[in-house]
C-alpha cells in the first residue's frame, strides 16, 4: 500500500516554528479591576519618567487609555494581548481588552506598555461608545516615538487620537497598533 503525505513540507516547518515561538510566551489570564488598576498607575509612572512632555500630554487629554505589560509574539504569524484602563479626569471609567493577530515578516518576543491619548471629545465618545474598536478603522492612531519633540498642540492638529510605546523588553520587529481591537470588558 502506497500512502502519500498531503501536508506540505513549509505547513510543518511553520507550525514548529510557531508552537516554539508561543511556548515561550506566558499564559495569560484576565486580571482583576484592583490589578488592571495597579498596573496602569505604575504605567503613567514609567510614561511620565521615559516620555518627554508625558505631564503636558496627559493634561491637555480628554481621555487616557493606559495598557501595561502588553505581550506580544511572532514568527510570521504573530498576536498581541493587554489589559488596561481607560482614564478620564484621572479617574478609572472602563477596562479595555487589547488583541491583535498579525501575519508577514514579523518575528520576535517583547513586553510593552503602552499609552493612547484620545485629544478630543469626538475620539473620546467614538471608543467608549463602539463595541470593539479597532485602531485603524475607528481611528488613526498617531504613534509617537519617545523621544521626539511633539507639542500638545501639534498633536491635537494631526491626529485626534495619539498613542506612545515605551519601556520595552524584548525584541520585535515593528511598533504599530494598526488592527489591535479594543473591547471592553468587566473585571472582578
Amino acid at each position: 500500500m502506497n500512502s502519500k503525505c498531503n501536508v506540505k513540507p513549509f505547513v510543518v516547518v511553520i507550525c514548529v516554528v510557531f508552537a516554539i515561538v508561543f511556548a515561550h510566551v506566558p499564559v495569560v489570564t484576565a486580571a482583576t479591576a484592583k490589578e488592571i488598576d495597579a498596573g496602569a498607575d505604575a504605567a503613567l509612572d514609567r510614561f511620565k519618567a521615559q516620555v518627554k512632555g508625558a505631564d503636558e500630554y496627559l493634561n491637555a487629554a480628554k481621555g487616557v487609555l493606559v495598557m501595561p505589560g502588553v505581550g506580544r509574539a511572532g514568527f510570521i504569524v504573530g498576536g498581541q494581548y493587554g489589559e488596561g484602563a481607560l482614564r478620564v479626569g484621572g479617574k478609572t471609567a472602563g477596562y479595555y481588552r487589547m488583541v491583535s493577530g498579525s501575519f508577514g515578516l514579523t518575528a520576535g518576543i517583547e513586553k510593552y506598555d503602552m499609552v493612547i491619548i484620545f485629544m478630543t471629545d469626538e475620539a473620546l465618545k467614538k471608543f467608549q461608545d463602539s463595541k470593539g474598536w479597532e485602531a485603524g478603522v475607528d481611528a488613526s492612531v498617531t504613534m509617537i516615538k519617545v523621544g521626539a519633540a511633539a507639542t500638545v498642540e501639534t498633536l491635537r492638529s494631526q491626529s485626534p487620537v495619539v498613542g506612545f510605546t515605551f519601556d520595552e523588553k524584548g525584541l520585535y520587529g515593528d511598533a504599530s497598533v494598526r488592527g489591535a481591537k479594543f473591547t471592553k470588558i468587566k473585571p472582578e
